[in-house]
């Protein structure tokens, strides 16, 4: 084992242990296949599935294993109107995808988003929140992890989604209230309400924004 690949593992036991200690679970996956096998055993075959936008779960290769699921996917939408009911569907659904923005040692999970779906689902409504994070967005701190979202993750995001926003022009989050802004909700997940609802899986790879 390589000493960043060995550092990713000690660091990510540490994180499980917080998590713990907020109501939440956590497992460690030393490659993207251990990562969605790990996603896959903690969901009940035949149950039904959706997701944020992820490029996590993009790269890991995961949505090509879900053909065991109920798979609600808005991007097979062929109107607004269907986009919409399958956002409000994820509600109801028994296992919600995402990632998370960053990360804090002390096993707090940091989002921003534009339409709200992501963060609504990861606060209430599915049975299961499954959320699928590399060590890449691990921070020392609640600020530090405001920080990577609004960098990080927000500038390269409102370029892959070509929006129209002055960081996709500057490649520097302005702290803009332009039409197309997605950072529009910032959510602090310190607690789960519900033990064990939020798991939390930690990739030791660089993966996502």
């Amino acid at each position: 084992m390589s000493p960043k690949k060995e550092y990713y593992k000690l660091l990510a036991q540490k994180i499980i242990k917080n998590l713990e200690k907020r109501n939440m679970e956590g497992y460690y996956a030393e490659s993207p296949e251990d990562a969605v096998n790990t996603a896959l055993s903690l969901m009940e075959e035949g149950s039904s599935v959706t997701w944020g936008g992820s490029m996590t779960m993009e790269e890991i290769g995961l949505k090509s294993r879900l053909d065991k699921y109920t798979v609600y996917d808005r991007a097979k939408a062929a109107t607004p109107e269907e986009v919409q009911k399958i956002y409000r569907d994820a509600f109801s659904c028994d296992n919600y995808i995402m990632s998370t923005n960053a990360i804090t040692v002390d096993g707090e999970l940091l989002n921003i988003d534009g339409t709200g779906n992501r963060v609504s689902a990861l606060i209430y409504g599915p049975k299961n929140v499954i959320v699928i994070a590399g060590m890449n967005k691990v921070t020392d701190n609640i600020e530090a992890a405001y920080k990577r979202a609004r960098s990080d993750a927000s500038v390269p995001n409102a370029i892959r989604l070509d929006m129209n926003t002055p960081c996709k022009a500057t490649g520097l989050c302005n702290d803009c209230t332009s039409p197309d802004c997605i950072c529009c909700q910032v959510v602090v997940t310190r607690y789960s309400r519900i033990k064990g609802r939020i798991k939390v899986i930690l990739v030791g790879e660089s993966l996502g924004f």
